[in-house]
């Protein structure tokens, strides 16, 4: 499934590496914690926090819960952010964010929205791949890569058959 301009910049094993530092991060960042909350952006994002909840709970004692964030990534404020399964609350806890790659926030900047009248503890953001076009004011506090690129370039992350992450 390659296009003639698309280059690989990380493959399986690079992404599994990244994952599994990232998740040592995290686990220093809150290790004080009993229960984290990984909120995982659909779809890609879900399947992430999924790969960084298996990492945190083999090395960690955390509970670790994961969400998912479902919105209208193009015009967001036309439909609700929906927050899956409903039944857990994250009042008072630890939130990661998660998503495959951050561009310009504005994913990142509407989810942060519905999530503060609910009182987290302490909002984090944790992405694969960090593009630096940032239009909104939000960083990725856990970065698996950074890539400097033109704003014409687009990032695809690939999670389901293979698993990499290409540039075109």
């Amino acid at each position: 499934m390659t296009h003639p301009h698309q280059h690989l910049i990380l493959d399986k094993a690079q992404i599994e590496q990244k994952i599994k530092r990232m998740a040592f991060e995290i686990y220093e960042h809150n290790f004080e914690e009993q229960e984290l909350v990984l909120a995982g952006i659909y779809e890609k994002g879900t399947i992430l926090a999924d790969m960084l909840a298996t990492q945190l709970r083999s090395i960690s004692p955390i509970n670790v819960q994961l969400l998912t964030v479902k919105l209208n990534k193009v015009s967001p404020l036309e439909a609700p952010v929906k927050l899956e399964p409903e039944s857990i609350s994250i009042a008072d806890k630890v939130v990661i964010i998660v998503d495959d790659v951050l561009n310009t926030g504005k994913t990142l900047a509407y989810t942060l929205n519905s999530f503060l009248p609910q009182n987290p503890k302490k909002v984090e953001i944790a992405t694969l791949v960090n593009r630096h076009h940032t239009l909104y004011p939000v960083a990725s506090t856990y970065t698996g890569f950074s890539l400097a690129t033109t704003l014409r370039e687009h990032v695809e992350v690939v999670l389901q058959d293979e698993v990499a992450a290409y540039l075109h």
